[in-house]
C-alpha cells in the first residue's frame, strides 16, 4: 500500500477523530468522570508492567515440539500455562473432557490413469527451521473427521467447491456422482467442500492449496519468503461445523467422562466421504492429466498448466483409515475473583493446541494473553481488585472443531447464562492492522479501546490506522460513511474460533480481536508454522503481541471495572437496520432478476476437443419470488431504535455526573437486567440446526466460518423457502420486540435513581 496515501489518510483520520472525540476523549463507556480518570491511571500502570521478552520466551517454549490434541506436549503445555497463572495469583485449575479425535493410520493417494503417480503426502524438513524435522512427533497431513474409505474414480475439478460451483458444473452437464472431486482451498471453509461434494454424489474429495491464493503467485515461498511452498499442505477439520461445533458425539452436552454419547455412525457432523488435503506439488500431476472443458477464468489458479474440469481422464485411488479414539483434552481455567460483583464474569480466551508447532496459530495469541494476564495479576498483587470476576481460559482442542471451549460452555451453560457478561477472544496475531469482530453492543467499547492504543509502526492510534486503511479500500459511497461515522464498524461473528459457543449457543456478548495484514501468510496448518518462521516474518520483535495485550487488556479492565456494563445500543440498532435493508434488497433483486448469478457452459463437452469455446448462458428459470411481508420486522426495528435512543440518553445523563448516581446494589441490579436483555437474542434455534440459537448472528450453512446475519430469514430467502422466510421474519420481529421491552425496563431502572 502506498505510504504517501496512508500518510494522507492517517492525517485525515487524525483530524476527524480529534473533532469527534476532542472534549470527550477522556470519557469511557460505563464510567462516570471520576471513575474514568481512575481507570485511565490503572491502564497506564498496566502498560508499564508489559514485557515483550516474555512473549518471545514463552513462544519458544510452547512451540519447541508439536502439540496437537492428545500429544504429550499438549498436556505439558497446559500444565506449564496453568503453573504460570498460579504464580500470578490466579485460582487455577485444568478441566478435562473426553472427546472423539481420529488420527490417521493409512493415507494413500495415487493416480492410476492415464498415467501412474503416487502422491508424496509429506512436508520435508527445511534447513534453518529447527522444528520442521521433528517428523516422529508430527501429525501427518490429513483432515480430521473425514470418513474412512477406499475409493477410486475419475477426477472432477470443482474450483472452491461451493454450491455455486456445482451449479456451474451442472450447467455444463457434468455430474460428480461416483467421481472424486478436487477443489482448491478458499471460497468457503474447508468442511463445506466435502459436504457439498457428498450432497452431489461424489465418493471422495481432495483439497489442495493453489499458489494463486497461497504460494508463489503472492510472493516468495518459504524459506526465502513467508508464502506456502510447493510441498506444504493445510491440515484441518472437516466436521460439519455449521450443524454444531465441539465433540461430534455429544452435541449440546459437555463431553464429561459419564456423558451419553452417540455412536460414530449416527454422529451427523462427521464427513460423509473420505477427504485428504494435498500440496500443490502433489496436485499438479493430477490437474495436468485432466481434460474436458477448460475452466472459466475465475476458476483458474496459478499452476503452470491449463485448468480443465473433467471428468477424467485422470483417475485416482484414495484410501483413508483413521484410529477413531477418545482423547483427553486439557482446558486451563484461571480466575481472579471480583471484589464487588463476584458473580459477574468477564471471560477472556485463546487456545493452546496446534496442528503441529503452531507459532502463529495459536501461540502468537496465547503468549499475548498470558502477558496481559500477568500484568493484571501484578496490579492485583499491588492492591487493586476488579469489581467483576476475571476469568482467563486457554482452550485445548480448538483446531479439530472448537472442542475445549464448546465442551466447557455446554457443561457450565446454566451458570454462564447467569454470570457471564462478556467473552473476549483472540487467536492468531501478527504485524498489521486491528481486526475486530463481535457483538454490536460492544462496538463502542472496542472503538474507545482502539483510540487509546498506539500502533508501533505509525505512532498513531490503532483506530486511526484502521480508519485510514478502510478509507483507502472503500468505494466512494462507503468512504462517505466511514468519514462521517464516529465509530468504526466492526464485523459480525460467524464461526472459526472459540467465541462460537459463548455467542451463538448462549447469547453472551463477544469480541474477537487480533492484528494482521502485513505478514503475508503461507504457513497455516503446516509444519512450517514454527518459531523460526514467525520470528522472521510474523512479528519479529513481538511489537504487535504487546499491542494485542494492550488492546485486550483494556477491554478486560473496562469490562471488569465499569460502574455499569459497557454495552451500547445505538450502534446495535443502526447495524440491525442495515441488516433489514440488506434482506429487503436481496428479495427485491431476486424478484427483479438482478441478484448475482453465475452461468456458463461449453458448447462442446467432449474431452478430445483441443480448445472448447465457452459461451455464457442464462441459468434455468426459477419460480417467481413472492411478496414477503417485512412489516413486522420493520416495526420491531423502529421499536428497537426508539428504545436504544431512549436508553442511551438516560445512560449519558447518568455518566455525565462526577459521582455515581446508583448505589452499588442498584448498579448490580442494572447489570443483571442488561445481561438478560442480551440473552433475549437467543431462541429455540435455527431451522435444521437448533444448536445455533442466536437470532442475529450465525455461521452460514454453506459458508462454515462466514457469518449470516438475521440467518433464519436470510438463508430461507437464499434457498427460496418462502414459507420458512415468513416464519423467520416473525421470529426475528418478536425477538427484537422482546429485546426492546427489556431495554425499556433497564432505562426505567436507570432513571428511577
Amino acid at each position: 500500500m502506498n505510504r504517501a496515501i496512508i500518510a494522507i489518510c492517517l492525517g485525515l483520520s487524525t483530524a476527524y477523530l480529534t473533532e469527534v472525540f476532542g472534549a470527550d476523549e477522556g470519557a469511557l463507556l460505563g464510567f462516570n468522570p471520576d471513575s474514568a480518570a481512575a481507570e485511565k491511571r490503572l491502564e497506564v500502570r498496566f502498560d508499564q508492567e508489559l514485557n515483550r521478552d516474555n512473549l518471545r520466551n514463552w513462544m519458544q517454549r510452547l512451540t519447541a515440539h508439536p502439540h496437537h490434541l492428545g500429544s504429550s506436549y499438549d498436556k505439558e503445555n497446559a500444565e506449564f500455562i496453568a503453573a504460570q497463572f498460579r504464580s500470578w495469583g490466579y485460582e487455577t485449575r485444568i478441566e478435562q473432557f473426553s472427546v472423539l479425535f481420529p488420527t490417521p493410520k493409512i493415507r494413500l493417494l495415487e493416480m492410476t490413469a492415464p498415467e501412474q503417480y503416487s502422491a508424496t503426502l509429506k512436508e520435508p524438513p527445511i534447513k534453518g527451521d529447527s522444528t520442521s524435522g521433528l517428523t516422529a512427533e508430527q501429525l501427518p497431513t490429513y483432515n480430521a473427521y473425514a470418513k474412512d474409505g477406499d475409493v477410486s474414480g475419475q477426477l472432477v475439478y470443482a474450483n472452491f467447491g461451493t454450491p455455486d460451483d456445482y451449479e456451474v458444473l451442472a450447467e455444463n452437464g457434468i455430474d460428480v456422482a461416483g467421481k472424486i472431486v478436487i477443489t482448491r482451498y478458499g471460497g468457503c471453509w474447508r468442511g463445506i467442500k466435502p459436504k457439498v461434494a457428498a450432497e452431489h454424489g461424489a465418493i471422495g474429495c481432495l483439497i489442495y492449496s493453489d499458489p494463486h491464493e497461497d504460494g508463489y503467485f503472492e510472493g516468495d515461498v518459504y524459506p526465502e519468503g513467508s508464502w506456502r511452498n510447493e510441498n506444504a499442505a493445510q491440515r484441518g477439520s472437516v466436521c460439519d461445523l455449521p450443524l454444531y461445533p465441539g465433540d461430534p458425539l455429544t452435541p449440546g452436552i459437555g463431553a464429561t467422562a459419564d456423558a451419553q454419547r452417540l455412536s460414530i455412525k449416527d454422529a451427523p457432523s462427521l464427513a460423509k466421504i473420505p477427504v485428504l488435503p494435498i500440496s500443490y506439488a502433489d496436485a499438479t500431476p493430477l490437474l495436468k492429466a485432466m481434460r474436458g472443458p477448460v475452466a472459466p477464468e475465475a476458476w483458474r489458479g496459478a499452476l503452470p498448466l491449463t485448468y480443465h474440469i473433467g471428468p477424467g481422464p485422470a483417475t485416482v485411488h484414495l484410501k483413508l483409515e483413521c484410529d477413531w479414539k477418545q482423547t483427553l483434552l486439557y482446558d486451563v481455567i484461571a480466575r481472579l475473583t471480583g471484589d464487588e460483583r463476584p458473580d459477574e464474569w468477564v471471560i477472556r480466551g485463546n487456545h493452546h493446541d496446534a496442528w503441529v508447532c503452531g507459532a502463529e496459530d495459536p501461540v502468537s495469541g496465547t503468549v499475548a494473553l498470558m502477558e496481559e494476564a500477568r500484568s493484571i495479576g501484578k496490579l492485583a498483587a499491588q492492591g487493586w481488585k476488579p469489581k467483576r470476576t476475571i476469568v482467563y481460559t486457554v482452550w485445548d482442542g480448538e483446531e479439530p472443531g472448537l472442542l475445549g471451549s464448546t465442551e466447557w460452555v455446554e457443561t457450565h451453560a446454566e451458570e454462564l447464562r447467569r454470570k457471564a457478561v462478556a467473552y473476549v477472544n483472540s487467536d492468531t496475531n501478527d504485524r498489521g492492522f486491528l481486526n475486530a469482530e463481535g457483538s454490536h453492543t460492544l462496538e463502542r467499547l472496542l472503538n474507545q479501546v482502539a483510540r487509546d492504543v498506539q500502533d508501533p509502526e505509525t505512532r498513531k492510534t490503532v483506530a486511526q490506522r484502521l480508519r485510514a486503511r478502510k478509507l483507502i479500500k472503500a468505494t466512494p459511497g462507503e468512504r462517505n460513511e466511514i468519514s462521517q461515522r464516529a465509530d468504526i464498524r466492526i464485523g459480525a461473528l460467524g464461526s472459526g474460533s472459540d467465541y462460537t459457543p459463548f455467542l451463538q449457543h448462549l447469547g453472551i456478548p463477544c469480541l474477537n480481536i487480533g492484528y494482521g495484514g502485513e505478514e503475508g501468510g503461507g504457513c497455516y496448518h503446516s509444519i512450517y508454522d514454527s518459531f523460526d518462521h514467525y520470528t522472521r516474518f510474523g512479528d519479529p520483535d513481538f511489537q504487535y503481541g504487546l499491542v494485542l495485550a494492550r488492546t485486550c487488556g483494556r477491554a478486560m479492565l473496562r469490562l471488569a471495572d465499569a460502574d455499569m456494563l459497557p454495552y451500547e445500543y445505538s450502534n446495535f440498532a443502526d447495524t440491525i437496520g442495515k441488516y433489514v435493508q440488506e434482506l429487503t434488497k436481496l428479495t427485491d433483486d431476486m424478484r427483479a432478476g438482478t441478484a448475482e448469478t453465475n452461468g456458463w457452459i461449453s458448447d462442446k463437452l467432449l474431452a478430445d476437443v483441443a480448445d472448447p469455446k465457452l459461451v455464457y448462458i442464462t441459468p434455468a428459470a426459477k419460480p417467481p419470488v413472492p411478496y414477503l411481508n417485512f412489516a413486522p420486522l420493520q416495526n420491531a426495528l423502529a421499536s428497537l431504535q426508539k428504545s436504544a435512543a431512549d436508553f442511551e440518553r438516560a445512560r449519558r445523563s447518568a455518566e455525565s455526573r462526577d459521582k455515581a448516581t446508583l448505589s452499588k446494589a442498584k448498579q448490580a441490579e442494572l447489570d443483571q437486567a442488561l445481561l438478560q436483555v442480551e440473552l433475549k437474542l437467543t431462541g429455540q434455534g435455527l431451522p435444521r440446526r437448533p444448536w445455533y440459537r442466536h437470532v442475529i448472528y450465525a455461521p452460514g450453512f454453506y459458508t462454515g466460518y462466514g457469518v449470516k446475519t438475521l440467518p433464519g430469514i436470510r438463508e430461507a430467502i437464499e434457498q427460496r423457502n418462502w414459507p420458512e422466510a415468513s416464519e423467520q421474519i416473525q421470529v426475528a420481529a418478536e425477538t427484537l420486540q422482546s429485546y426492546s421491552l427489556g431495554l425499556d425496563h433497564c432505562r426505567e431502572l436507570l432513571e428511577a435513581h
